[in-house]
């Protein structure tokens, strides 16, 4: 029974049309060209390497060029993928998408899978039918803060400001020169650079833009700064003057960001300040700023491109909560990479107005941590502030299978907690599923 009731509810769950809000898909080549873009998915190529493949196999001078030549490199590895998640969304596309009829993808049969998928890409409406398998209607982009936002439909490839470079890189002559060009303001004053990032929001702003993001390292802890501190930091700084800021970045991969000055904490407080301005240009412009807390960059020295980065257990969400009280009308979907982490954010979602739980991120994307996770949420989180799924992809192909992962176990709480273990109808629990992955997002982000 409980089986037959998951199939019915995820039936019903996977013919929804939706939107996805949250990728790093490219608008201007949202879908795959070869089975070499699919199978270069960091999640392939960092997994291929943990299981023995040498790095240089998989990038650098001496990996192949050649997109065939590419996915044979990473083939022979899969045998050892194949208890994976990541395995099984490759299999589950290969056979929705490239109508490819065996259980694996293996050396004696991956060149029928290449040659059928490069079949399937190279017509004309490839886009539209992945689109169309994979009912959705609009994917969120991660667009770069100096993206002109031309060349493509943004009610259905809709842009999101990403501003990691605004807040650990604007020390860069490079960074400023790229917010200069794209808002004609030279930020030769913190006054100036305040207005130049509410330009940047205007911009956004007209061409469509729903929310705000950023990705956050362990120990970030955002605080009001005053400008009145920065002021002699910030005209050194572009005046080309003796100012040494260590890694300004490093506020993004260490405890504290430290110099040999009498200014040891400059760049720091001006990553905050930074920071913060973006909040209240979020309340000024009413977008949500999506929160991507936790992440660890480099941990790994020697792996492959996007296969060098972790979780770190040291966060804690009290360092937001100082953020989440001063802007109480701007929204922040939250996402997060570790499931100590998630009970935290269910109770910061239990408790603040303003704090959405947002997704299933990362190394929290597979279908047991899903569960748990999911499963702590809906019995604690205010129904209308789950913003269910999204896919976090490159390329169109992943929406089907991964969408379709977080679905069927979405089908298995409900069965086994609501409609089994609370005694809910099937109608009930599809409306609260409806609402978590369609009416929340679209309610939260405007659409």
């Amino acid at each position: 029974m409980s089986r037959e009731l998951q199939q019915r509810l995820f039936a019903e769950i996977d013919s929804w049309t939706l939107v996805d809000p949250h990728t790093h898909i490219d608008p201007h080549q949202p879908a795959s060209r070869t089975l070499a873009d699919i199978l270069g998915y960091h999640y392939y190529t960092e997994l291929a390497h943990s299981a023995g493949c040498p790095k240089h196999l998989i990038e650098g001078p001496e990996a192949p060029q050649d997109p065939r030549q590419r996915v044979r490199v990473l083939v022979p590895w899969l045998r050892h993928l194949n208890n994976t998640a990541q395995y099984s969304w490759l299999v589950e596309m290969a056979r929705e998408l490239f109508d490819f009829p065996h259980e694996d993808v293996t050396e004696d049969n991956w060149e029928e899978l290449y040659d059928a998928a490069l079949a399937k890409m190279q017509q004309p409406d490839w886009e539209e039918q992945v689109l169309r398998r994979s009912k959705l209607q609009a994917v969120f982009l991660t667009n770069e803060f100096d993206d002109p936002l031309q060349g493509f439909d943004t009610s259905r490839y809709v842009p999101c400001l990403r501003t990691d470079d605004l807040v650990f890189r604007l020390h860069r002559p490079e960074v400023r020169e790229r917010l200069s060009k794209i808002t004609g303001i030279e930020p030769s004053t913190l006054a100036k650079l305040r207005e130049s990032l509410g330009r940047l929001f205007e911009h956004f702003v007209r061409r469509g833009a729903r929310a705000c993001a950023i990705s956050l390292p362990p120990h970030f802890a955002p605080q009001k700064v005053e400008p009145g501190e920065l002021e002699n930091f910030w005209e050194r700084l572009i005046g080309g003057k003796d100012v040494q800021v260590g890694n300004f970045a490093s506020a993004m991969f260490a405890h504290a960001v430290k110099t040999a000055r009498e200014e040891p904490e400059m760049p720091e407080r001006m990553a905050y300040y930074v920071f913060w301005t973006l909040a209240e240009l979020c309340q000024e412009f009413s977008l949500p700023f999506d929160l991507m807390i936790g992440v660890n960059r480099g941990v790994y020295r020697h792996g492959v491109f996007q296969g060098m980065d972790l979780f770190d257990s040291r966060v804690s969400l009290i360092q937001y909560a100082e953020l989440w009280n001063a802007f109480p009308k701007v929204v922040f979907p939250v996402s997060v990479l570790a499931s100590v982490t998630n009970q935290e954010l269910v109770a910061y979602s239990w408790i603040f107005p303003n704090v959405l739980p947002h997704g299933h991120w990362w190394y929290s994307n597979t279908p047991s941590v899903i569960s748990r996770d999911l499963a702590n949420r809906l019995e604690a989180v205010p129904r209308n502030k789950l913003l269910g799924y999204y896919s976090d992809m490159y390329k169109l192909e992943f929406a089907l299978p991964k969408f379709r992962m977080y679905k069927r176990v979405l089908a298995r709480v409900l069965a086994r907690n609501f409609v089994l273990g609370r005694g809910w109808s099937e109608e009930q629990a599809l409306a609260l599923a409806r609402q978590v992955l369609v009416d929340n997002v679209a309610q939260v982000f405007g659409l």
